[in-house]
């Protein structure tokens, strides 16, 4: 204890800290390894800390009587022994409750946790934002003593504490932050190799930035290029299907081919008519995420199901990974999909409907939440869509959100029943949409996995169980995740980051055999069997990234 008194570590304060420690060490959506679990265990032990430094400073404010000598002794003493144990043990539970996740997602069971080297880890934050919160101590003191020679020792320290936390904000948002997301921007539009790193352009007709385009190849950036040149050709459907088939068109705009929204949508547009996207049988406006890469398993399913007889079209709207670009370019893929699929659809709705394609949306991800918001409700009545695919959608979703009114009673919270499905169903890796049966005019299904932390993630679940939190676990849920204020915030928020090392499946982690039957209820192909999605799901079976290959 003279130790700690020697460094100015405060007792009752470190025990609240080793509790919510205790606490960080239970399961939650995504399997932690130990240099998560350490850096996790020192942020909200260091939160703790505070927590309790707060409740010490709001005790002597009002003036209540500090305990001291032996009863002080004492009491630390008795709340010290018990919170210590629960430390102990939740040490000693650690690997099996991880292991509780690995097995329900399928991965190896881990022989041991690192205890040693997570809890050195977990120090070392500690230790750091210890001696943040010191410096900053120091500077607010400092300021509110220069303070007390022009105005009251009450005003001066709230106005100390204020200019305190100006100065904080100051210098991360412009400073730190602002030269991180700097550095980060430039190495992710390199990584895009835009213009004079761009490889050659195809010479083939009829791809999008090739010969005759009104694509730029070099603004496309490499998600756009690989997406245009990669799936399923006409060769390779044939050889699925059995039957004739034709080359799927696949249109994309690069962020960089022009400087708003409207006009990089208008060139998608025209670009897609060149190719003829209006005289196939499924047109699909897809929203990419944050990178502007779009998952060949939901791209390529489809394109098989109806012998490539669907046109896509795609624009870019960031550089940033999809949670970058939801924090710092919020408004870019909302604009984008307001303008993409506006001026589609506005095209579209002026063909004869004998004629013109069926008309879906798709997104995963923020192209999920983006597209969402595109789809407005004034045009689905004007002259609706025939429906969408909306994978992994992130929790601030308002369209999302609103379905979810509609839930009815007694229905899972990770896969609700809305009303009679007729218009929206949700699916997930263990449930299908329920085939294309019992649909009304427009079939809008949301595929999201129950383990899926950027989908389930609560604000309020710093001081309040998230509603899925309080039903039986699901399938791929560790029965051993419980709410603890405070703590469970900051463990989803770091299953966020980890949401796509979870295995296919699982997490944010959706991948091709998953699509394959929310497709076929959304899309309803001609001459499809249930055998069919089967073998497209076995065909497919190429993992997150994978696709479905040629």
């Amino acid at each position: 204890m003279r130790i700690l008194n020697l460094f100015g570590v405060m007792i009752f304060p470190l025990l609240v800290g080793l509790l919510l420690f205790a606490a960080s060490l239970t399961p939650s959506l995504i399997p932690r390894e130990w240099p998560a679990q350490g850096a996790l265990g020192g942020l909200v032990m260091a939160l703790g800390y505070l927590i309790g430094r707060l409740a010490m400073g709001l005790w002597w404010a009002m003036g209540l009587p500090a305990l001291a000598g032996r009863l002080r002794r004492v009491l630390l003493t008795l709340l010290g022994i018990p919170v210590l144990i629960l430390v102990g043990y939740c040490l000693a539970r650690a690997n099996d409750w991880q292991n509780s996740i690995r097995s329900r997602m399928g991965m190896d069971l881990l022989d041991s946790s690192h205890t040693v080297r997570m809890v050195l880890l977990a120090l070392g934050v500690f230790a750091v934002l210890f001696v943040a919160g010191f410096l900053i101590r120091i500077a607010f003191n400092y300021l509110r003593r220069r303070l007390h020679g022009f105005m009251p020792a009450r005003t001066a320290d709230i106005a100390g504490f204020l200019l305190t936390g100006i100065l904080l904000f100051i210098a991360t948002r412009d400073g730190v932050l602002d030269r991180a997301i700097a550095n980060l921007d430039e190495s992710v539009t390199i990584a895009q190799e835009l213009f004079d790193t761009a490889p050659p352009a195809p010479k083939i007709a009829g791809i999008a930035g090739g010969a005759g385009s009104l694509i730029d190849w070099d603004a496309m950036g490499n998600p756009g290029r690989d997406y245009v040149t990669s799936g399923p050709d006409a060769a390779a459907i044939a050889q699925f299907t059995g039957r004739e088939a034709q080359r799927p068109i696949r249109v994309y705009a690069g962020l960089a081919q022009a400087g708003t929204p409207q006009e990089r949508a208008d060139v998608a547009l025209a670009e897609l008519r060149r190719l003829g996207g209006f005289d196939r049988k499924v047109l699909i406006v897809a929203m990419p995420t944050g990178t502007g890469w779009l998952d060949p398993g939901a791209m390529d399913t489809v394109e098989y199901m109806h012998g490539g007889d669907v046109a896509t079209i795609a624009v870019q709207y960031s550089y940033l990974q999809s949670p970058l670009a939801l924090m710092l370019e919020t408004r870019s893929g909302l604009d984008q999909a307001v303008a993409l699929i506006k001026t589609v659809h506005g095209y579209w709705k002026t063909l004869p409907k004998s004629s013109r394609p069926r008309l879906y949306i798709h997104g995963l991800s923020l192209g999920a939440w983006s597209s969402m918001y595109g789809t407005g409700l004034f045009p689905l009545l004007d002259d609706p869509i025939n429906g969408a695919l909306w994978a992994g959608p992130p929790f601030p979703s308002a369209r999302w959100k609103s379905v979810y009114t509609e839930k009815e009673p007694g229905s899972p919270y990770v896969r609700p029943t809305i009303g009679d499905g007729r218009i929206v169903r949700f699916a997930s890796h263990t449930d299908d949409a329920g085939g294309p049966e019992g649909w009304g005019d427009v079939r809008l299904v949301y595929l999201q996995y129950s383990s899926d932390p950027i989908v389930f993630y609560e604000p309020a679940s710093f001081f309040r169980a998230p509603e899925w939190m309080r039903e039986p676990a699901a399938a791929d849920v560790s029965p051993h995740m419980k709410f603890v204020p405070v703590v469970t915030q900051f463990q989803l928020a770091v299953d966020m980051a980890l949401a796509n090392t979870a295995p296919s499946g699982h997490g944010h982690a959706y991948y091709g055999p998953d699509y394959v039957r929310p497709w076929v209820a959304v899309t309803d192909p001609e001459n499809w069997t249930e055998a069919d999605s089967a073998r497209l799901a076995a065909h497919c079976d190429g993992g997150f990234k994978a696709g479905c290959g040629q």
